[in-house]
């Protein structure tokens, strides 16, 4: 279960990328897998920077990126697992799940 502080931050920054703001990574950068979407939808990290990408869905996700000049794919990760991805190619990015299409993050690698 998300404690309150947690939904808070998730509705905040769904809250500003839907007002075209792109969310900053904390400390830690995390993303959220959550309603099938990543949250933040928009992320600004230095290169070499490392990503966690935490699935507190209900099902499965499978993440990956594909560009000429970087690119992973994910194993499958059930709820409560996560995936932890070092992007050390400065460039736009964009991160996908396989078994749900629709949800795009969009990384900036400075």
């Amino acid at each position: 279960m998300i404690d309150r502080p947690a939904l808070f931050a998730i509705a905040f920054a769904i809250a500003a990328n839907g007002l075209g703001v792109v969310a900053l990574a904390d400390e830690d950068n995390v993303i959220v897998q959550l309603g099938r979407a990543f949250h933040p939808g928009t992320i600004d990290i230095a290169r070499g920077s490392t990503l966690t990408f935490e699935n507190r869905d209900d099902f499965i996700h499978q993440i990956y990126v594909a560009s000429d000049s970087f690119g992973f794919d994910s194993e499958e990760k059930a709820p409560g697992e996560n995936l932890t991805e070092t992007f050390d190619v400065a460039g736009t990015f964009e991160v996908h799940c396989h078994i749900h299409p629709k949800m795009k993050l969009v990384v900036h690698v400075n």
